[in-house]
């Protein structure tokens, strides 16, 4: 197989026929819902580098009924097949398998499901009932029907793929999960699907979900480069006293920004420093509908409390700008030091 083109199969039996187990040195599969862009390019190019030139990369493309709570959305949701197969073979797919919802689910919809639990009623799961039950149904399904070694998934639907990790944990797939870093255009806008229904004064708004994302990144790397100066020179509020009884106003607040600076950034800062750019953007021409702004943990999605000094976290957005609702994320690390 070379780079250039990849199989298209319809069925599990043309699947499982396709690469007897003993024939190949391992399997990797990247999960879509078609519409191919570069973001998915860019999951199947690590999936190769991952899985090495010997083993197989296997592309699913499915629009799962299940994961859409509107008829009119699932209508909606674009179908490029072809373009797909073009995107796939030239990222190193060996294999595209786009089963009918028929041959996905016989005899119609599933009586027996998977729950998500309470992460799953959470943001995302919130605004999208029943959402992530699908969403965990399907990618279930597929895990047993491509039996991959690796499953390889965009950090940009964080939820999700802390979703399935604890699936595949909690019920033993033999299956490891990778993250890959979600992928941007050139200004910042996380590569979507949705973004082809943006017109141009629309994705001018949108682009206020990554800029607040960065805004707060920026905000918690200012306030760490902070604490990490005061531990260096012994900044005190005294300092920031003497310099303004000495009239030297500009040195007295830099020493008591340095002073004050906490080694976590605080949560609180990190989140008004996203909420000021998306409050500027719901005053735009179209202005932002912003669902959420939540900072959570990245264990079980949730909200993390303005107290917390040290750990993980992942900063998540999601809002409508005209008809297209669109999300995004940014991991931040609370405690670290410059």
């Amino acid at each position: 197989m070379t780079a250039s083109a990849s199989t298209l199969l319809r069925t599990a039996a043309e699947l499982a026929g396709y690469a007897p187990e003993g024939e190949r040195s391992g399997r990797a599969v990247v999960m879509t819902m078609g519409a191919l862009h570069e973001g998915h390019a860019s999951l199947i190019q690590t999936a190769r580098a991952v899985i090495g030139p010997a083993g197989q990369v296997v592309v699913t493309v499915f629009v799962n009924p299940l994961q859409f709570g509107e008829a009119a959305d699932l209508d909606r949701y674009p179908r490029t097949l072809d373009a797909d197969l073009a995107v796939a073979g030239a990222a190193g797919a060996d294999v595209v398998f786009a089963p009918s919802v028929d041959e996905v689910y016989p005899g119609g919809e599933p009586q027996v499901r998977i729950s998500a639990g309470p992460m799953g009623e959470r943001l995302e799961g919130a605004s999208r009932p029943g959402h992530f039950d699908g969403m965990l149904t399907v990618v279930a399904k597929l895990l047993h029907l491509t039996r991959p070694d690796i499953a390889l998934f965009g950090q940009k639907d964080a939820q999700q793929l802390a979703l399935i990790r604890r699936m595949v944990r909690d019920l033993n797939f033999p299956v490891e999960i990778l993250g890959v870093e979600t992928a941007r255009e050139p200004d910042g806008l996380a590569l979507s699907s949705r973004n082809r229904f943006l017109d141009v004064y629309e994705r001018h708004t949108a682009l206020a979900l990554s800029r607040a994302l960065f805004a707060a990144r920026d905000r918690l790397a200012a306030q760490q480069a902070l604490h990490a100066r005061a531990q260096t020179t012994g900044a005190t509020e005294g300092r920031a006293a003497g310099l303004t009884r000495l009239g030297e106003a500009r040195l007295a607040a830099d020493a008591q920004a340095v002073a004050r600076a906490r080694p976590d950034g605080g949560p609180a800062a990190v989140r008004a420093a996203a909420r000021a750019v998306l409050d500027e953007a719901a005053a735009d021409h179209p202005p932002l509908a912003l669902d959420y702004l939540a900072l959570v943990d990245p264990a079980d999605f949730t909200e993390i409390p303005d107290d917390r000094t040290a750990g993980d976290a992942i900063l998540a957005v999601a809002a409508r700008v005209g008809a297209t609702r669109l999300i995004d994320n940014i991991p931040l690390t609370f405690g670290a030091t410059a």
